[in-house]
């Protein structure tokens, strides 16, 4: 905010009088949270691709990773919403490049959940379900394992953002953002990824069907 407020207030006005072959750039500590600030920036895209190609070979498919990879930006606005809210209460917790790890660190965190749904309706349609029935069973069986594996990371991260030791002020912000996502991404991602992953499934078999409607109407 400060860097913002130098650009426009103090350097913008000036770089309008300078005359032809000066230059005004901000440097030291401004100029490597920008390179920071890029260079996160870059890392977070690249996990989320790391982790979508992960899962396609997994699964040896392209689809099914993509509708796990819905609960990526429900982590990422929970996060947001957790940092506000931690801000509220304690003003030190700001968005900084600490925090901003920590949205690296759930883009591999918040999939775990539908990967269990989504390989468990993968495995109730191999033995023979229906695709519709095949998914709620596997919400209903992997409900519980999911929000033990939720409870355990939410109270393991709590100390991180509750602590008020030397230099615990460094790490709230981390651990709020994880918190924040970690627990929206959650209570979306058990109704999200089944209505998406149905959906799709309806869809594919709508093609198909279409698809061999045509090619037995062709046949002479």
């Amino acid at each position: 905010k400060a860097i913002n407020d130098i650009e426009q207030m103090v350097v913008g006005p000036l770089r309008k009088r300078l005359t032809l072959g000066y230059s005004i750039n901000l440097s030291g500590q401004a100029k490597d949270l920008k390179v920071t600030w890029d260079t996160l920036k870059w890392s977070f895209f690249l996990s989320l691709i790391i982790v979508y190609l992960l899962m396609c070979s997994l699964f040896e498919s392209f689809t099914y990773p993509f509708i796990i990879m819905f609960s990526v930006p429900l982590a990422a606005t929970g996060g947001i919403l957790g940092v506000k809210l931690a801000n509220t209460i304690e003003p030190s917790i700001k968005m900084d490049v600490i925090t901003m790890l920590g949205f690296i660190i759930l883009t591999g965190i918040v999939v775990n959940s539908a990967i269990l749904i989504v390989h468990q309706s993968l495995q109730n349609m191999r033995a023979g379900q229906h695709h519709q029935k095949a998914i709620m069973e596997s919400v209903q069986s992997r409900l519980r394992p999911i929000f033990m594996t939720v409870t355990t990371t939410v109270f393991g991260m709590l100390p991180v953002v509750v602590s008020s030791g030397a230099g615990s002020e460094l790490y709230r912000g981390l651990g709020s953002a994880i918190l924040g996502g970690l627990i929206l991404s959650t209570a979306f991602t058990i109704f999200l990824v089944p209505i998406v992953f149905s959906l799709w499934l309806t869809i594919k078999e709508d093609i198909q069907r279409h698809f061999r409607i045509s090619t037995l109407g062709k046949t002479p």
